[in-house]
């Protein structure tokens, strides 16, 4: 897809990047829509206030003479992994167009639907975990019930899920109700994630 000349955010949550691209008369219009931007910091930096005591307890653990190499070796190899994720999640994307949609998921994997497979857009508010909290969730679903992409609340925000079926040219449907997760396992196991169908309590 094409790089695109315009680019508008909602603050910095997230945003879309609307741009045509030669293809025909008029061009093909993608847009090119990305995750909250804010949740690499209020993820990252947790997991470095984690690892630091547990580099301090590693070197308190061992000889303080000869055991600074383990842990050097432990810091760089936390902070490789740390930077891969980082880069990993700002490369993360999704480009919608009338023709469908292409993702380029977390770990770099492509992922194509086309249009004509798209059945329509379903919206729910789902219960975390036990608490009343909820989380918005948006699944295109295609012809078979199945979802085929998904934005979860926790990475997307609304405004940028609020573009999806209009780009794509299909109907939303929006369901008032919160539900929690074993309750969409029960109605729409097509939706889930293979590990979310699973129950624990079984």
């Amino acid at each position: 897809m094409s790089a695109a000349p315009m680019d508008t955010r909602s603050g910095d949550a997230g945003g879309s990047s609307p741009g045509p691209t030669a293809a025909g008369g008029d061009g093909l219009r993608v847009t090119t829509l990305r995750p909250r931007r804010t949740l690499g910091w209020s993820i990252g930096l947790p997991v470095v206030a984690l690892v630091l005591p547990l580099l301090a307890v590693e070197l308190w653990l061992l000889d303080p003479q000869g055991g600074w190499p383990i842990v050097a070796a432990t810091a760089v190899v936390t902070a490789a992994l740390i930077a891969a994720a980082w880069i990993a999640y700002q490369r993360t994307q999704a480009e919608l167009s009338s023709y469908g949609i292409v993702e380029r998921g977390f770990f770099g994997g492509i992922y194509t639907v086309a249009a004509r497979d798209i059945a329509g857009v379903l919206r729910i508010q789902l219960y975390r975990g036990n608490s009343l909290d909820t989380s918005q969730e948006l699944f295109v679903v295609n012809r078979e019930g199945r979802g085929v992409f998904r934005m979860r609340g926790r990475f997307w925000d609304t405004a940028t899920m609020d573009l999806v079926a209009g780009i794509l040219g299909v109907e939303e449907t929006v369901r008032p109700e919160p539900v929690t997760l074993a309750e969409l396992r029960r109605t729409d196991p097509k939706l889930l994630y293979w590990f979310e169908r699973r129950s624990l309590s079984r």
